[in-house]
């Protein structure tokens, strides 16, 4: 099964891929990930995207899809694959289905989780983490110990800078602005559905359940 899966920023993105991943036994494919190892190791191709990025430029559509295609051509790709937020452009999806076609295969489905921005405002606002061992918390939900230091490892525990609430909204505003396109094209095309992210875990992942059936 080949799936895409969006989500905001707080969503619960990771925690729905590890379920489903595991259920449906295909590699999460997180395009962050790939990018890093590319540029860590210093590949033709990291090389090629790093030109732009030194230069201030946003890293062309096509090299990016060479890159992702890499990975999407590995042997535990064969049975499947999600793809974690991406495409994160038009022309990226574009890239990807005729990928996919010249292979003979199919996208099942495009999963978007949903949210209202203000829950997520609240949900990640209120994140912490230990300096050291980054184990998380929250301030309303699941709180440090009471002299503030981390339960696990008594280390530091402080609000990162992208978990501010300014910079929430910012982040919640470029992936609106970014992924309304992309998942208007999915629309179009009958593979996206939008799937409501709010309350228990569980009951999210029942209803990603009930829209792959």
């Amino acid at each position: 099964m080949i799936l895409v899966l969006f989500g905001p920023p707080g969503a619960g993105k990771g925690t729905q891929a590890a379920f489903l991943c595991k259920e449906l036994n295909i590699p999460q494919i997180a395009t962050g990930d790939i990018f890093r190892k590319h540029l860590k190791e210093g590949t033709e191709l990291g090389k090629l995207a790093r030109s732009y990025m030194n230069n201030g430029q946003l890293v062309p559509d096509e090299v990016v899809w060479d890159i992702v295609e890499t990975r999407l051509a590995q042997d535990d790709c064969a049975n499947g694959m999600l793809l974690d937020g991406f495409p994160r452009t038009v022309r990226q999806a574009e890239l990807m289905l005729g990928w996919l076609d010249g292979q003979g295969r199919v996208l099942n489905a495009v999963l978007a989780l949903e949210v209202p921005d203000e829950e997520l405002v609240l949900r990640l606002s209120g994140r912490r983490t230990c300096r050291d061992c980054q184990a998380t918390y929250h301030v309303a939900h699941n709180p440090p110990g009471e002299d503030g230091r981390c339960v696990r490892c008594g280390g530091e525990v402080i609000q990162r800078e992208d978990d501010q609430e300014d910079t929430v909204r910012k982040r919640l505003a470029t992936y609106h602005r970014d992924t309304s396109p992309v998942l208007a094209f999915f629309e179009e095309r009958g593979y996206a559905h939008r799937i409501d992210g709010t309350g228990a875990i569980e009951d999210v992942t029942r209803r990603l359940r009930d829209a792959l059936a």
